[in-house]
């Protein structure tokens, strides 16, 4: 059955599509549903699916306003930021199906299967590791310590996948000497780097007061 969902070329066929876009949605219903039931009413409310969806869309695009590092991968304008948002408002099991809802949709931007597991390691629970910063809400300093967990998780996917299923792309100027070393070079590069911007944003009190202020709107 899974070879119904590729084509020859690694893409997705047109029951791939429709397959991956189901997928996406019921995991969202899921999420919004489970979202309400993080907050005192316990019940899904169209503040919850807009505070959801907003964040959703709001890290999907600024993922695309980057910044391309020398041996691939880019740093982003804070779109990991927006799906850790989710977790630390609505606790990890939202904020991972939204992850994985996000992975899916960056996956469909130029799907590329080489196997269902490098699918997994590449986008869905690479994403969906930004969820786990969820775990952290009710922590103090709760989102900055959830959001280091859930990058440092995410570059875990990459770098695993990128052992399984990449070592063959590597760049021939990379250093020979540690090439066993270049998964984890190549992605916590610049999954870090987006870190460290992130932090030092996070740390500007205005910042983390508006923040904390948006937080009580979401749960509200």
């Amino acid at each position: 059955m899974f070879h119904a969902l590729i084509n020859s070329e690694g893409g997705l066929t047109s029951a791939g599509y429709i397959v991956t876009i189901v997928l996406a949605v019921l995991a969202l219903v899921a999420a919004f549903f489970l979202a309400g039931k993080s907050t005192k009413a316990k019940k899904t409310s169209p503040r919850q699916l807009a505070f959801c969806s907003a964040a959703l869309a709001l890290g999907f695009v600024t993922s695309y306003i980057k910044f391309s590092f020398p041996f691939g991968g880019s740093v982003t304008a804070f779109s990991m930021l927006f799906i850790v948002l989710i977790g630390y408002w609505y606790g990890a099991k939202t904020g991972i199906l939204v992850g994985f809802v996000y992975g899916i949709m960056q996956f469909l931007q130029e799907p590329y299967v080489l196997s269902l597991f490098q699918v997994c390691c590449d986008y869905l629970l690479a994403f969906a590791a930004l969820g786990l910063g969820g775990f952290f809400r009710n922590k103090k300093h709760g989102l900055f310590k959830g959001y280091l967990v859930a990058i440092l998780m995410r570059g875990a996917f990459h770098a695993l996948g990128g052992y399984l299923y990449w070592m063959d792309y590597m760049p021939d100027e990379f250093p020979k000497a540690i090439s066993f070393l270049y998964p984890i070079v190549y992605n916590y590069s610049y999954i870090l780097a987006e870190g460290v911007l992130t932090v030092i944003l996070l740390s500007i009190p205005a910042v983390k007061k508006a923040l904390e202020q948006v937080r009580q709107l979401a749960l509200s």
